[in-house]
């Protein structure tokens, strides 16, 4: 049952030494200051003073986890770190143990939530979602490492994915066209060339808060790390329209050339949430999950089978054997080689620019794959309407956080 904003009012002072409440209310969406909706007993509080405050009460060992993270990394973000974020993030203000678990009390932001949708024809916000993406990611690495927070290097942040993939494939319900997709983008050893940076680890549209066509604050931050940056623009290109593409463009423009692979990697990532939601099914054994996953993951195979999804890794060519090479070379006439020695020199680089989804890379040419003969090889980037993963992924997250 739930607790009411009364006997949270009471808790807070509890929490708060000399807090005078003066009014209280329930909280509508308990999620709002990070976690699922229905995670958190929680209301918002006026002190005498005219202070806003929430509480907030986990009502799972999920949720309580989460908030133990959320509270080390505040600490984290000390005045002199938040000092260069363009945005507010909460404040802790104090807690009180209760029956196991606690109660915190935060200092209660202003600003609106939003649907991630909803931001279609609000170039504004997107493009300040897209800023202060940036700015998170441009805090000093040392902000994780001071407070002992998890950092991965490119190869971890790979490995993980491999593993993730393995897990996936283990259940038995991954097609092989997508088991073939993601393996080859983790072959790819030029996807994961990248330099891990601060990241906020769970960005997703309820992480922001909205005021005046500007972020305001950014919610959330149990999952403060260094890793990869594309982990948090995966939500972006799995929204739908025009808005995600914004937000990205306004990304690069203030990390441009930064990381040449990123929007395929975050692809990758978003292409992965549904390999989470299948494993949350198995984990949990939850059969309507695992359908819900199942149906998602044979769109995402159409879309793919039918070329609407863009490569996550360039196109390569048949892969030969040593006897198959040397044959290769005795058939190939010498004049046709001298005639196009470049060609040889030609490796397969995805063009960004294919990408519908706000390019912010340094532009680089591609060519085809390497060309013994010279005829031109393929071009390694398929074209398309834009990667259809967005209708696969965009409405999953609002399920997946009523099941937990």
């Amino acid at each position: 049952m739930a607790r009411s904003h009364l006997t949270l009012a009471a808790l807070a002072t509890s929490a708060v030494p000399g807090l005078d409440v003066v009014q209280a209310r329930s909280h509508g969406s308990s999620g709002r200051s990070s976690g699922a909706p229905g995670a958190y007993d929680s209301a918002v509080l006026l002190d005498r003073d005219g202070r806003s405050l929430i509480i907030r009460v986990p009502l799972s060992q999920a949720a309580e986890t989460e908030q133990s993270a959320d509270l080390v990394a505040l600490r984290a973000l000390t005045v002199g770190n938040r000092s260069r974020l363009p945005f507010d993030v909460p404040q802790f203000v104090g807690q009180a143990p209760l029956g196991g678990t606690r109660a915190v009390v935060y200092e209660f932001l202003p600003g609106d939530t939003f649907d991630a949708d909803a931001l279609t024809g609000h170039a504004g916000v997107s493009g300040s979602i897209g800023r202060a993406i940036a700015a998170v990611h441009g805090l000093p690495t040392a902000v994780v490492s001071d407070a002992g927070l998890t950092q991965r290097s490119a190869q971890d942040c790979r490995t993980e994915v491999i593993e993730l993939i393995g897990r996936t494939e283990a259940t038995g319900y991954l097609p092989a066209a997508l088991l073939r997709r993601w393996e080859l983008a983790t072959d790819d050893d030029a996807l994961w060339q990248f330099l891990p940076c601060v990241i906020h680890g769970s960005l997703s549209a309820e992480s922001f808060l909205i005021g005046e066509d500007s972020v305001t604050a950014v919610l959330g931050w149990a999952a403060l790390s260094v890793g990869d940056p594309a982990r948090d623009l995966n939500w972006l290109l799995a929204s739908r329209g025009a808005a995600g593409e914004a937000a990205i463009a306004s990304y690069g423009g203030v990390r441009q050339g930064n990381d040449p692979r990123i929007t395929q990697r975050a692809m990758l990532y978003a292409e992965l949430e549904l390999a989470r939601w299948l494993l949350h099914g198995t984990d949990t054994r939850n059969q309507g999950i695992v359908d819900d996953a199942v149906a998602m993951l044979d769109g995402l195979v159409e879309n793919v089978h039918h070329a609407t999804s863009h490569p996550l890794s360039p196109k390569t060519g048949p892969i030969l054997n040593v006897s198959e090479v040397e044959s290769l070379l005795a058939a190939t006439p010498y004049a046709a080689v001298k005639r196009a020695p470049a060609a040889a020199m030609h490796t397969d680089a995805y063009r960004l620019s294919d990408f519908e989804t706000g390019e912010f890379s340094d532009e680089a040419d591609t060519t085809g794959a390497i060309d013994i003969v010279g005829d031109g090889g393929d071009t390694g980037a398929d074209s398309g309407s834009g990667t259809d993963v967005r209708d696969t992924t965009a409405d999953h997250a609002a399920t997946r956080s009523a099941s937990e």
